[in-house]
């Protein structure tokens, strides 16, 4: 291992020490497990990013933790190390309330598929962490758990909607988060809190809630997926190796390799500032440049040169991500969210066009004419190196300041919904501050080579070090 933090600040450690210092019996469980129990004790009253701490459970598994290593046991690749879970999913025996007040007492009767493959890879969960009332906005406050404070300023979202998530992993409690991804859940919270995070290929990572009334729509089952946030890309690495083993609840699971085969060097590299034609703010422009000179630098070959249908793929996103929730969620947000959630309901509706069974055939029919297109465009461009958002991380509450707020929120947000149409991997990693808020870029891979976007996410990250994890600031 490199120069770490002291074993008093283990909290301060990234997931891949942790897991090598408790395999090796540097560390134990129990005390990277204390360390992290304390942190959280100390900055989350001010963040409000785990709404409920699982302090004694996590004790208990820490230490049965240690006892396995002890006896000899085969140990996974997360064994000892403190992750959290998101409320939006299944963990057995805690309440999976997706930020609703109505669903405070949906207590799950067994683990959903990624939470069970976290326990299965060692991980102690030490607490749960914020969302968005239905999961739905890139915001994140609810009536049952209150707002989430970005570590880096207050008055600015941590993203969502794993915006609880981001903060924790930033501001230390615990080094990985789970989060999910429809619309960009994973890769903007982390873009917003100067963190990375990974959104796998469709397919990827098993997806179930036992809890589930009915089955989601069709275009959620096709289009949203799970993954980790971490400080480093290489605990994403880790944490993606335990969340893919399958699940046979899931039948949309594959079981494809996380290491693809070699490519032909240079790898090329289509750099796109504006891919979605909606303006972007210069301070993100100039870190998708930057970034490209990093990858320019270290042996890629970076084109300027825009994906194909970036901002018809964004539209036909909406047509069938918001198409259902008009079709299907209307009554769940008139009974379960609170007023922001409504809000920002009717705001997207407002975008979302009115199409009949015809016309939604249709656009799923196209899908495949998208994923076409990107296919051939990935065979030259491996990689696509381009905005996670338009803007700079937003100020608290403007996409319930009015139909405007949310208009200038949406336009911004265009360059993340491509890619859960097309089913493609991409992973959002931070290049760095400017005025004192986080910046990044997003890497687009093809289908199953998560491995291509994740190594030059490394290249990036280091050229552009992240003061993480840090102090919530005012």
């Amino acid at each position: 291992m490199s120069a770490l933090p002291t074993t008093s600040e283990l909290w301060r450690w990234d997931g891949v020490d942790l897991a090598r210092g408790i395999r090796l019996g540097a560390i134990s469980a129990a005390e990277a497990t204390r360390s992290v129990l304390d942190r959280c004790a100390a900055v989350n009253p001010r963040i409000n990013a785990v709404v409920t701490v699982l302090a004694e459970e996590a004790t208990a598994a820490a230490a049965e933790a240690d006892a396995q290593r002890a006896r000899g046991a085969a140990l996974g690749p997360l064994h000892g190390v403190p992750v959290t879970t998101k409320i939006n999913v299944d963990q057995e025996g805690q309440p999976t309330s997706n930020g609703c007040v109505p669903l405070k007492d949906l207590v799950a009767p067994e683990d959903s598929a990624v939470v069970a493959n976290l326990r299965r890879a060692g991980a102690i969960i030490l607490g749960r962490t914020n969302t968005p009332a239905l999961s739905m906005r890139w915001f994140t406050e609810n009536a049952l758990h209150g707002r989430t404070l970005n570590p880096w300023s207050a008055g600015h979202t941590p993203g969502g909607s794993s915006g609880g998530a981001s903060a924790a992993v930033a501001a230390g409690i615990g080094p990985i988060g789970h989060g999910n991804d429809l619309g960009g859940s994973v890769r903007y919270p982390a873009y917003a809190c100067g963190i990375s995070g990974i959104r796998p290929s469709f397919g990827r990572v098993p997806a179930f809630n036992p809890t589930m009334s009915a089955e989601r729509p069709i275009s959620a089952q096709m289009m949203s997926t799970q993954g980790p946030l971490a400080r480093r890309v290489a605990d994403l690495r880790l944490a993606l190796s335990a969340m893919a083993e399958g699940d046979a609840r899931d039948p949309w699971w594959m079981p494809a390799p996380l290491q693809g085969a070699p490519m032909p060097r240079p790898i090329r590299v289509a750099l796109s500032v504006d891919p979605a034609g909606t303006g972007v703010h210069p301070a993100v422009a100039a870190a998708v440049r930057r970034a490209g000179e990093i990858l320019a630098a270290a042996g890629y070959a970076v084109e300027e040169i825009d994906p194909p249908g970036f901002a018809e793929a964004a539209h036909d996103w909406d047509a069938l991500s918001h198409g259902e929730a008009r079709l299907f969620m209307g009554d769940a947000f008139a009974q379960l969210a609170d007023e922001g959630a409504q809000a920002t309901y009717r705001f997207m509706m407002a975008h979302t066009p009115d199409l009949d069974q015809a016309g939604w055939s249709r656009t799923l029919a196209r899908r495949t004419t998208h994923q076409r297109a990107w296919a051939v465009f990935l065979q030259r461009h491996p990689l696509v190196l381009c905005p996670v958002s338009g803007e700079p991380p937003f100020p608290q509450g403007l996409d319930v300041a009015g139909q405007q707020g949310f208009d200038s929120v949406y336009r911004a947000q265009q360059t993340l919904l491509a890619t859960p149409l097309l089913g493609l991997p991409s992973v959002s990693v931070p290049t760095g501050l400017d005025g004192g808020l986080p910046m990044g870029v997003q890497i687009i891979a093809p289908r199953w080579r998560e491995d291509l976007c994740l190594d030059a996410a490394e290249v990036i990250e280091a050229a552009c070090p992240m003061p993480t994890p840090i102090d919530p600031r005012g």
